[in-house]
């Protein structure tokens, strides 16, 4: 298949905020740091550029997963129709290759929160290039389907750790003023990973490509080692001299941390005194349906057809094209991908999260109903869209553009957003980890389904799935912009908000939502 793997997370990834996609320890770290009064209250003190050089050299960790997701598209026909590693790929063999990233993904979710509390988090991240750069030798050097559905699995685990790792460690170093920008670094350049993937596959054979992108994580573990470690990590050891040192590196040397760094003890020791076993969590009403909420988001993501659309779209370009193929296709889904989670970012804290997801998915039902009344009409007779192709096409790209937008990166979003500071160190791995294992079902009964069902059919499906999805947004979701933690568990709860309490409530916590 085409693209069998890309879908979110990526997306997810990501508004992790994608502001993209956390999940794990760090979404305490991240709500507590929200509650900060620095040193100048009015205008914020410190310097900013040296954040931002911090927080993209983090995002070098999201291009890395970046190119694992996208690398899958320009491969595909390559490697199972030319052979060019000379040992044969049948299409169910590279759909295990294509798929089973994504278990090494869910397997990182739980084990790389407690590396971040272990090893913090610039040592957490700078460990994955181990595995990055191990799953790329074996793909490079594959001289069998085992090698390379090895080293794939090896590029999950390295990527997904990724996608908790550095949206925490970005949230974590950034001032309240430059954290929502700092925290779309992560799904933008994931993205941007896929795009260069998608623009260097269509000129150079598989085995360049893989040491192209095998060099990345090399990259990115030399820039990163000169970052500092988050603040907020030393602060929880008790190691505040180093504190001081991290923070000096990144507000400036003439920065007075001292009221900062007491911020950081008092937010670590209200996020230890409200810890509470996850058995007694989950009989919390409001634990519960953050809980249906989250893993009702993951599955319409999943099973939205976004990878349906990703592996069609090469045709369906090619079609519009008379039957010739473009190379460019997949270039312009990249390059579509890219300009609406820029969007998504600008709009998603103005326009709000339940009108984006609800506007998002009946969207993709509509593209997805066009895709599947041509695919009909081309099963029944070709020569009927012989003057359709342009409808198919604009649909490809109008879902792709809408899922970019909303049901991509917002879901990741509100998993920061749902789950109270208490218990997110349990609960939104869970989420991570059930997004990652139905991304691997999807991609790897794909191909089944279609022969079950016909082109055709796997279209209707995935448009009703996207109209039941809007159902549950419109019934289950409550718009969370604007409103602190503390009225979204109130919500949650069954409790209602009087306009005047909610602005009333949300100036006393004056956060930023969390980046998820």
């Amino acid at each position: 298949m085409s693209d069998r793997e890309e879908r979110e997370p990526l997306i997810t990834p990501a508004l992790p905020a994608n502001r993209s996609g956390g999940y794990g320890t760090g979404e305490n770290a991240r709500d507590a740091m929200s509650k900060f009064v620095v040193n100048n209250v009015a205008g914020e003190s410190g310097r900013k550029l040296p954040q931002y050089i911090a927080g993209l050299a983090a995002s070098g960790g999201a291009l890395a997963a970046g190119t694992f997701l996208g690398w899958t598209a320009p491969t595909d026909k390559p490697l199972t129709e030319k052979g060019e590693y000379g040992f044969p790929i049948s299409d169910e063999a590279f759909s295990w290759i294509g798929s089973i990233s994504n278990l090494g993904a869910a397997m990182m979710c739980f084990p790389i929160g407690y590396m971040m509390k272990v090893i913090g988090r610039k040592w957490s991240m700078l460990s994955m290039v181990l595995p990055l750069v191990l799953g790329w030798l074996l793909i490079i050097f594959a001289e069998n389907v085992a090698m390379m559905m090895v080293g794939r699995f090896f590029l999950g685990v390295g990527g997904g750790a990724f996608c908790v790792a550095a949206p925490t460690y970005t949230a974590e170093i950034a001032q309240p003023s430059i954290r929502g920008t700092l925290g779309t670094f992560f799904q933008l350049m994931v993205t941007v990973g896929i795009l260069f993937v998608y623009a260097v596959g269509a000129g150079v054979d598989v085995q360049v490509l893989s040491i192209i992108c095998g060099v990345i994580p090399l990259a990115f573990g030399v820039i990163f080692f000169f970052m500092p470690e988050s603040p907020y990590y030393f602060v929880e050891k008790g190691r505040y001299s180093e504190a001081s040192s991290s923070l000096k590196w990144l507000r400036g040397a003439q920065y007075d941390e001292a009221a900062e760094i007491e911020d950081l003890k008092q937010a670590d020791e209200k996020v230890k005194a409200e810890a509470i076993p996850m058995l007694v969590a989950f009989r919390q009403k409001a634990t519960i349906r953050a809980l249906i909420i989250s893993l009702g988001l993951m599955l319409f993501q999943q099973l939205s057809g976004i990878n349906a659309v990703i592996f069609y779209n090469s045709a369906i370009f090619a079609s519009a094209n008379g039957g010739n193929e473009m190379s460019s296709a997949s270039i312009i889904v990249g390059g579509i991908q890219v300009m609406a989670t820029l969007l998504a970012s600008a709009v998603v804290d103005k326009v709000g999260r339940r009108i984006l997801l609800l506007v998002s998915d009946f969207m993709m039902a509509v593209s997805t109903i066009m895709l599947a009344v041509y695919f009909q009409l081309k099963q029944d007779d070709p020569s009927k869209v012989d003057d359709l192709s342009w409808l198919a096409v604009l649909a490809v790209c109008l879902f792709i553009a809408m899922f970019s937008i909303g049901y991509g990166p917002v879901p990741w979003l509100m998993v920061g957003e749902l789950f109270a500071n208490n218990v997110k160190t349990f609960a939104s791995p869970i989420a991570g980890v059930f997004n990652w294992l139905l991304a691997f079902l999807v991609t790897k009964v794909f191909t089944n389904l279609k022969d079950a069902m016909g082109e055709a059919g796997v279209f209707w499906l995935f448009s009703g799935i996207s109209l039941l999805g809007t159902v549950f947004v419109f019934v289950m979701v409550p718009e969370t912009k604007g409103k602190s933690l503390n009225d979204i568990q109130r919500l949650l709860a069954g409790e209602k908000l009087s306009t005047e309490q909610n602005g009333t409530e949300a100036r006393e916590d004056e956060r930023e939502p969390p980046i998820a």
